[in-house]
Formats: C-alpha cells, structure tokens, sequence
C-alpha cells in the first residue's frame, strides 16, 4: 500500500510523523510512506519532496512574499502524486494550503481517494466550505468530538472523530501525587499564557501585566506567576515583563510547560489550544483575546457561542472570555479573583472539565492516531472494491 501524506505547517507534521508510526505498526513492511512533512516526518523516514519550510508560512505578508514559490510547490505536489499513483492521498491540516492541492489532484486523477486530517472550522467559519468539501474529499478525520455532527448539518463529505492528539498525553498533563499543592497553600501558582503568535504577545502582554497589578493589590495571599513561552517569543516576552509589577518566572521547552500545568491552580491565557490542554489538566481559566481592527470586524461573521476552544468541547460556556473591546485589565482581574478561591465559578469549572475525558473518548482501548490509521486503510480497501465491482466480467 503506497501512502502520500502531505502536511502544511508543523503542527500538521506532528500528527503526520503519529499517524505514520501507526500506519507501520499497523501494515508493517507492507506500507509506503512518501510525501511532503517536516522534521517530525523525516525522523519517522519520509523523504520530503521539499522542506516544508517552503510552505510553512504565516501571516498575510509572509504569504504574499513568498507566493510564487507556494504555487510552484503546489503544483509539484500534483505532479508527483501523478507519477506515484499512491492508493490514497491524506492531507494534514492547513486548509488554505493543503486544499487547493487537494482539487487540483482530484481533477487529475478523479478516482484517487483523499482523505482530510483535522477539519477546517466550517462550524465556525465559511460553513459552506463543508458542501464544496464533498466534491473532492472522500473522508474527513476530525480531532473534535461535535465535528461530524456538523459536516452531516452543512452537507459535508463523511466524518469521523477520531480523537484529539491531546488525548495521547494526558498523562503528561495531569498532576501526580503533590504536584499540584492544595489551593490553600501558599503561595497560588498562576499561569500566564499570552499566545504563541508575535501578533498576540504584543497584544495581550501589557494587558496581562495590568490585570496582574490589580490582582496583586486585590488579592489577600501572595501568588507566583509562570510563563511557559515558545522559544522563538522568549526574549520578547522577557522584554515585555520587564515593566510589570513583579518578575514573573519564564520557562521554555515542553516539559517545563507540561510541568508548571501540573502545578497551577488557576491560568490567564490567550484564546487557543492551550484552552483544551488547560480544561483537560483541570487548571480554571479566564481567557482574554484582542486582534486587529479588521479582523474584529470580522468576527461578527463567525458562528460559534464561544471562542473557547474547551468551551466548545464541553459544550457549555463555562470559561470567561473577554475579547476585544472588553479585554481589559478592569474586566480580567475580578475573574481571575473569583478563581483564586473556593468559589463556584471555580468548581463550575472544575465539574465541567471532568466530564472531558468522556466526551473526548479519552479511555477508548485505542489511540488516535490509531484510529486514523484504521481509517485511512479502510479508505483504501473501500476504494479497491468499488474499482472491481465496476470492472467488466468474463462472458
């Protein structure tokens, strides 16, 4: 069985290099793995067909700048799914990416099966990209537990949830014994997470740093307060902290991350993932969120009740969000306050995120990637008998 795989960004190469490590675990010696992936794939031994760095972009400028050499990679891309004739094509997340490729392959080699890893937010944004989607994707492989509800709602291509990779390091994200001290004891440990874009450090930075100056002439205990930073935004983080009240204490790498979680009683985060990886550790949260004026603006075109991703998951707004306009300092503070005790918008939290790991199907015997391995075998399979029972037969 041949296999073209093709992520867009590194996220995308993560979930690439889990889902070829479950490929072969699955089909052993009789699986090939080609495609285009970055480090994560390579050391799972793909031979990229080029560095994902050239198409690895963020950023309206970025893009623009670097177009001429996204198309000609694009088109390769088909190209080269031409000449190899894999049993399926999965592509990995980055719609705006991995899409237009996707088509285009479609056009070339019509019967070719290509399967969608992580589905693009069509419940939030651009719903009738789900209708468009059916013409050309034969599966889509969702990481959240309400998107197959939504493909059938929009007239999407068929939809499985096949889990979240967050699901896969729970453990890592639940505290063990003593880790995590009782929320009574000195001093409370509060996580400060401010985005892992440049856009929205500059943003949120002097935002967090005068909601944390309320808070410290509010509270009545002392609190220490971690930033677990992304490499390349350390030093700007660093730098913006210079003019908050206090030192905060700035780690880099993913363990010190995952540790400093397992520590914290309550967190002031930016709108994303981390929300999920905050809910699924059971760290009560307030999240804050400013963009653009243009990008504001926007926002009234997006369909969802909340832009909190665990939010969604549970199904019930539970986390405060305070976004633009009321992403203030006077708004923040008090909430983080009411988290900071015993309070119940603290255990409405805390209830709501132990029901997680039942809607995520976190205790499921398989993982995953495991899962979407199954799937994108079962695509193949599906494939093969439909092409034989439309051949011809003797006599």
């Amino acid at each position: 069985m041949r296999i073209y795989l093709v992520a867009g960004e590194p996220s995308g190469d993560q979930l690439g290099a889990s889902l070829m490590r479950a490929l072969r675990a699955r089909l052993g010696d009789g699986v090939e793995l080609i495609g285009v992936g970055g480090e994560a794939m390579t050391r799972e031994g793909m031979q990229s067909l080029f560095p994902l760095s050239d198409i690895g972009v963020v950023g309206l400028r970025n893009v623009l700048g670097r177009l001429p050499t996204i198309l000609r990679r694009a088109y390769s891309i088909v190209d080269d799914v031409a000449a190899k004739q894999p049993d399926v094509v999965v592509i990995i997340d980055a719609p705006d990416f991995t899409h237009p490729v996707a088509k285009r392959i479609h056009r070339r080699l019509p019967d070719l099966p290509i399967v969608n890893y992580v589905s693009p937010t069509v419940w939030a944004w651009r719903p009738g990209r789900a209708k468009t989607m059916r013409g050309y994707i034969a599966h889509v492989m969702a990481l959240m537990p309400f998107e197959p509800e939504a493909h059938l709602r929009l007239g999407g291509p068929p939809c499985t949830y096949v889990g979240h990779p967050l699901i896969e390091r729970i453990g890592d994200l639940r505290p063990g014994p003593e880790e995590r001290r009782p929320l009574g004891e000195n001093p409370l440990e509060l996580l400060v997470l401010p985005g892992s874009r440049p856009s929205e450090v500059r943003r949120l930075m002097d935002t967090f740093g005068k909601t944390l100056e309320r808070l410290w002439t509010e509270i009545d205990r002392p609190f220490a307060v971690t930033i677990p930073a992304v490499s390349h935004l350390a030093d700007d983080i660093r730098r913006r902290a210079e003019s908050w009240p206090f030192r905060p204490r700035i780690v880099e790498g993913e363990s010190a991350k995952l540790e400093a979680f397992r520590r914290a009683h309550l967190a002031l985060a930016a709108s994303g993932t981390v929300t999920l990886e905050l809910a699924l550790s059971g760290v009560p949260m307030v999240v804050a969120y400013r963009v653009s004026g243009l990008e504001g603006q926007l926002r009234f075109l997006v369909k969802v009740p909340s832009v909190v991703l665990a939010n969604l998951v549970i199904g019930e707004n539970v986390v405060p969000e305070f976004i633009q306009e009321d992403c203030t300092p006077e708004k923040l503070a008090p909430a983080l306050l009411a988290l900071a005790k015993d309070s119940p918008d603290r255990q409405r939290q805390i209830e709501a995120f132990g029901r997680l790991d039942a809607i995520m199907e976190a205790s499921a015997s398989t993982t995953p990637s495991e899962r979407a391995a199954a799937l994108v075998v079962a695509e193949v399979e599906r494939a093969l008998s439909t092409a034989g029972a439309h051949k011809p037969t003797a006599g």
